[in-house]
């Protein structure tokens, strides 16, 4: 049951906690899903990757962005990467903290370029960046997204996970071994046979810091295929399924999906979309939830996505156990009918996902808020009831005026841990009017 809480605020930091308000970092930012890590802690200091759309100000239209916050000064600056490279979301940069104190920074245009562009920060600055420099993996590469993770396993070799190389629109890499500041292009991750439709598999990554990175990825976008999940994962040079069988080195790729591990059999009905995955802190395993558009077999683009669910799937060490996790409401907008508002598992605690939704996480009746009487977005944090897969949902945002979409949670593992996410109004990944807000659920500034 959604409880009352003061409209358009939000709700407690924590179990049991005080209502606290949330802090507006920004008036203009956006991100898509497919990049991380979108946000990072260096010390008290929180940067954010973000593209503004230039709503209130046309001069900050399509700029690359990064925010830093400062949780202990309480202080917050805007700096430009790169001034109105497009105005899509899909750009905002990806982040990384080198072990020498500077952080690096990609970030690419949506599908129209044959490069990404990298910065990197002043020592332990994140408010001073080095020139601009790109790389172009191939002549004919289109490239979109970015993911980037340091393996210490390898001697601090970088992988940069993008989308694109040589016009594929596959799942690619690309990787440096002196922490960014060169690069050499790798090969396609997951392939898809593609007759007619050159479909394109959508993957979310994450990984242990050490030596392997998991990827969750779909066969295609769903709005040309019907979606199931997959999972696999890398280690030393090889591809794993789940289980630890070894599928293709890396230099090779899967030559389909499913030679990875099918974690949801998708459907007509039932087509889903990677949203996020995360590692239990406690075991070093993957869990992950996504989105299902439920009941749109043979309905034109635009007029499916009215009814939006949300499943959650852990790996248990020798099968993955999948469960229904929230009502995710309707989709985003008519046209990409698949888009919701996204969740976001705690990274520090596998018990806690925070979810944003236009209905009741539990009945799916729709959330209209009692100040404007229009149907919203709000964030809510749910909590896996201890022994069983079953969860309770708190909200963090209700009655609230605008809608609250897209969470990230971020954590410096250790003491400090935000909770990120957007309000505003949302058209189409061209067309948002959005803030950024945060709210501190551990570690708050002295």
């Amino acid at each position: 049951m959604i409880g009352a809480a003061t409209g358009g605020t939000a709700g407690t930091a924590g179990s049991g906690g005080t209502p606290a308000a949330p802090i507006m970092l920004s008036d203009d930012g956006g991100w898509c899903w497919f990049e991380s890590p979108r946000a990072l802690f260096q010390g008290s200091r929180l940067v954010i990757g973000s593209t503004a759309s230039g709503w209130s100000d046309a001069s900050r239209k399509g700029d690359a962005n990064v925010i830093v916050h400062d949780l202990d000064a309480g202080t917050t600056r805007t700096i430009d990467l790169h001034n109105q490279l497009e105005l899509d979301d899909h750009d905002a940069p990806a982040l990384l903290a080198r072990p020498d104190g500077r952080i690096l920074t990609l970030y690419a245009k949506h599908g129209t370029e044959n490069h990404f562009y990298y910065r990197l920060s002043t020592a332990n600055d994140p408010m001073t960046w080095a020139a601009e420099q790109t790389f172009t993996p191939t002549t004919a590469t289109q490239l979109t997204y970015s993911n980037l993770f340091m393996l210490p396993a390898e001697n601090n070799r970088v992988y940069d996970f993008y989308r694109g190389l040589d016009g594929s629109y596959k799942p690619s890499y690309a990787y440096s071994d002196d922490l960014g500041q060169t690069w050499r292009s790798g090969n396609v991750i997951v392939n898809v046979p593609s007759t007619g439709t050159l479909q394109r598999p959508y993957a979310r990554y994450v990984s242990n810091g050490t030596d392997t990175v998991h990827i969750t990825y779909t066969e295609a976008h769903p709005r040309d295929f019907d979606n199931s999940i997959y999972h696999v994962y890398y280690k030393g040079g090889t591809l794993y399924r789940s289980d630890g069988t070894a599928v293709h080195p890396l230099t090779q790729g899967l030559s389909t999906p499913g030679e990875g591990t099918r974690v949801f059999q998708g459907n007509a009905d039932n087509v889903a979309w990677t949203v996020d995955i995360a590692l239990d802190p406690a075991t070093g395993r993957p869990h992950m939830v996504y989105s299902v558009q439920i009941g749109s077999a043979g309905l034109p683009t635009g007029q499916g996505g009215t009814d939006m669910r949300y499943r959650y799937a852990r790996w248990d060490g020798t099968a993955w156990r999948d469960q229904p996790l929230a009502y995710a409401g309707t989709r985003l907008y008519s046209g990409e009918d698949d888009y919701t508002g996204l969740a976001a598992l705690d990274p520090t605690d596998a018990s806690i996902v925070y979810i944003s939704t236009n209905a009741n996480p539990t009945t799916g009746a729709a959330l209209t808020s009692t100040a404007d009487g229009r149907r919203h977005w709000e964030i809510f944090r749910g909590n896996k009831t201890s022994g069983n897969d079953n969860w309770q949902w708190t909200p963090m945002t209700t009655n609230s005026t605008l809608d609250n979409l897209r969470p990230i949670v971020v954590s410096d593992g250790a003491a400090r841990k935000v909770l990120l996410w957007l309000r505003g109004t949302y058209r189409a990944y061209t067309d948002y009017q959005q803030q950024v807000l945060m709210l501190i659920l551990a570690g708050g500034g002295s």
